[in-house]
This record gives C-alpha cells, sequence and structure tokens, in this order.
C-alpha cells in the first residue's frame, strides 16, 4: 500500500498492486487496473517512487526467478 494526498488534503492509501499507470494532466492522475482514477498532490516521480519502495517492502522486486538470475549453489 502507498499512501497518497487528495486533492482536498485527505491522505488516503492505495493498493500499489493495482496501479496500472501515473500520468501528469498537469495533476498526477493515478489510474488503477479496475478502471478507477485517483488525481493528487503528489508529483508523478514521488509516487513512482513510493511504488518501488512498495513493491521492494514485499520483496517483489528482489526475486531473483523474475530477473531471470540463476540459483546459487
Amino acid at each position: 500500500m502507498i499512501q497518497v494526498t487528495r486533492l482536498n488534503g485527505a491522505v488516503y492509501t492505495l493498493n500499489a498492486l493495482y496501479i496500472e499507470k501515473v500520468e501528469t494532466f498537469p495533476d498526477t492522475t493515478i489510474t488503477l487496473t479496475t478502471g478507477s482514477k485517483y488525481v493528487v498532490l503528489e508529483p508523478a516521480d514521488v509516487v513512482s517512487q513510493r511504488i518501488i519502495n512498495f513493491y521492494q517492502s514485499v520483496q517483489l522486486l528482489s526475486n531473483p526467478h523474475i530477473w531471470g538470475e540463476e540459483d546459487e549453489e
């Protein structure tokens, strides 16, 4: 989950696994795989870094099988 801020200042969390894209229109808009869209105060690069941090925290990006690395024995 990542924490973001709506334009009215309300803070909420989104499940980063469902984020399909992050765009700037000029406001940052997050589109989920469900089709829901959220406009947030954070710039797109901050949202992207939070997504990466979340993936790393659940070890989604550290799985050697994703990168095609061989088992070390």
